[in-house]
């Protein structure tokens, strides 16, 4: 009989209490998974006991708040505190979101994790260094070697195609909610990238279209896609990677 083990130092443990000196009414309890891959120890959760007056009505607020005030080793990842630039992506009470634009006002109790299935390089921080790869590898630029007379010119209506694609900003929300994705991210380029991936294919101004859909022709880039719909569900930004990629589906089905 096979026998299953768990990895050193992979069980997740209790961590730290940081408790108030007072006893205010607004009282917010947060969970944070934290890791230091240089100490060697397990992963803990450790659990901070806020008074809700002392920051504001977002998730990212409360992170701040606690990196500011309570315990300086926390690190994630944040800059434009507006949902543009994808760099505070999470996993905030089951939900893959952006810290930065989730309203927490009305909540008493926050449990957050980094993205899931990623390898974590500390506390909140995932390493994206295989998500940027596949996103490099289905060009995200636009490929034209046709010079025109002053600009690649593009109709009112051809633009609007691309509404609801131009959008992402690459946090990776998706592709980290997609169970295909957990199992097969070596080989599935994931939502994220298929949905950029379609972006360029539909522009009017690119004429490598051929080679693009080409490019993705194959059982694990494209069609390890199932259709579970946990992309679109979770998406910060509220597109639609599943109806992207079904449309590339489409096009190599018709042609």
């Amino acid at each position: 009989m096979a026998k299953f083990t768990l990895p050193i130092n992979s069980i997740v443990k209790k961590g730290k209490t940081y408790k108030l000196d007072s006893d205010p009414k607004n009282i917010l309890t947060v969970d944070i998974y934290r890791y230091n891959p240089d100490d060697g120890s397990n992963p803990s959760i450790d659990t901070y006991i806020l008074d809700k007056n002392n920051f504001g009505p977002m998730a990212l607020d409360v992170l701040l708040y606690i990196k500011n005030k309570v315990d300086s080793t926390l690190s994630f990842r944040r800059s434009c505190r507006e949902g543009i630039c994808g760099s505070c992506s999470m996993n905030i009470n089951g939900t893959n979101t952006l810290a930065c634009i989730l309203n927490i006002a009305e909540e008493s109790h926050l449990k957050i994790y980094p993205l899931p299935h990623m390898p974590v390089v500390k506390d909140l921080v995932p390493d994206m260094k295989n998500f940027y790869k596949q996103y490099e590898s289905i060009k995200p630029w636009l490929i034209n070697d046709n010079k025109p007379q002053r600009e690649h010119l593009q109709s009112q209506s051809d633009r609007e195609k691309l509404d609801g694609l131009i959008e992402c900003v690459l946090c990776a929300c998706c592709s980290t909610s997609c169970p295909s994705y957990w199992w097969n991210s070596d080989k599935y380029l994931g939502p994220a990238s298929l949905l950029h991936a379609y972006r360029w294919i539909i522009d009017s101004r690119d004429t490598a279209k051929k080679e693009r859909l080409s490019n993705l022709a194959d059982k694990f880039k494209l069609f390890r896609c199932h259709t579970i719909m946990n992309c679109t569900k979770t998406c910060p930004k509220n597109l639609n990677p599943a109806k992207a990629i079904s449309h590339i589906k489409t096009m190599l089905a018709s042609d």
